[in-house]
């Protein structure tokens, strides 16, 4: 059956299909960039940008960073859990997806994302933004899944995962500030190109805890992760010990003190990043190591709103 007749005559199936394609991801990616790019537009004079003129322009921009940044997830998704070793992964640890569960064959899941690859661009063409990092997502893309530099090592895997949600704060950040307010980000200072580039850091550095969960599948299909190269142990320490240092830095880098200005920003962003690093280190337990991975998702959306919390003031004491 193509993807034509599967459109026509089971498009519930294909519907169903198509969201758990993103399933996974929506935390992860979905969430986090919506967080960025809706709390960086609310904290604007932060990064020396003017603030939304009505509080009606977040609506809006909320609608056009969810819906650019499902459509550039979506494509990278399904590139990636059509490769064959992808599939053999994906029978072992999320058996549920569209193609070990046989809901769709990888010829149909190719021809969807080939058509979900040309959305996402006139996507990012028509609602205004988002059109250079969606092209960069596209090559990241292919590095990742066909280029297979998802399974070359941990450090370029996770170069492009740090990459990649650059990518997609960049864009998120440019829908919900709009063009001339994303202007007044490049320009203003090195603050927002700073914290970019901090935020990618992050990333790079403690993404890893994605892979304490999934190890029996990357082990399977030879994908060559952190902790399967230097041991669950070891990968646990290097992951501790990155979230105690980003905590405190992340939150230095707004306020310009060890503790935030605002008690919500220092518990968030230094007290869960603790929490974290002690849990890398005590809880060894799939379902514990997923546990993990979430309250590292919601300590990323936490760092995000440091700029809000802690006010342009702080921010220009740097």
């Amino acid at each position: 059956m193509s993807l034509l007749q599967l459109t026509i005559h089971r498009p519930r199936h294909l519907a169903r299909s198509i969201w758990l394609f993103t399933y996974s991801d929506l935390k992860t990616i979905i969430a986090t960039s919506v967080g960025f790019g809706m709390l960086t537009a609310a904290g604007a004079s932060a990064f020396k940008v003017d603030p939304m003129a009505s509080w009606l322009d977040y609506p809006k921009g909320l609608l056009a960073v969810f819906l650019w940044t499902w459509l550039n997830l979506l494509p990278f998704s399904i590139d990636n859990q059509r490769q064959p070793a992808s599939i053999l992964e994906d029978s072992l640890n999320k058996p549920w997806r569209p193609m070990p569960a046989k809901r769709m064959t990888p010829q149909q899941a190719r021809q969807l994302m080939l058509i979900l690859d040309a959305a996402a661009v006139g996507a990012s063409v028509l609602l205004g933004g988002g059109f250079t990092p969606c092209l960069t997502l596209l090559g990241l893309g292919y590095w990742y899944n066909q280029a297979r530099g998802s399974d070359n090592g941990f450090a370029v895997r996770n170069l492009i995962n740090g990459l990649g949600f650059v990518s997609y704060l960049c864009g998120a950040a440019q829908l919900a500030l709009g063009r001339v307010r994303w202007a007044q980000f490049i320009a203003g200072g090195s603050r927002g190109l700073l914290w970019l580039a901090t935020i990618g850091a992050v990333v790079m550095t403690t993404v890893q805890t994605q892979d304490m969960y999934d190890q029996v599948g990357d082990r399977a299909r030879g994908r060559r992760t952190l902790p399967l190269i230097i041991g669950d142990g070891p990968a646990r320490w290097v992951t501790a010990i990155a979230m105690a240092i980003w905590g405190p830095y992340c939150v230095w880098f707004w306020s310009g003190t060890p503790t935030a200005q605002s008690l919500g920003g220092g518990v968030m962003g230094v007290g869960l990043a603790w929490v974290i690093a002690r849990r890398c280190l005590t809880v060894r337990s799939q379902a514990g190591d997923r546990v993990t991975f979430r309250l590292w998702n919601l300590w990323l959306v936490s760092l995000y709103a440091l700029p809000l919390l802690v006010g342009a003031d702080a921010g220009g004491r740097r």
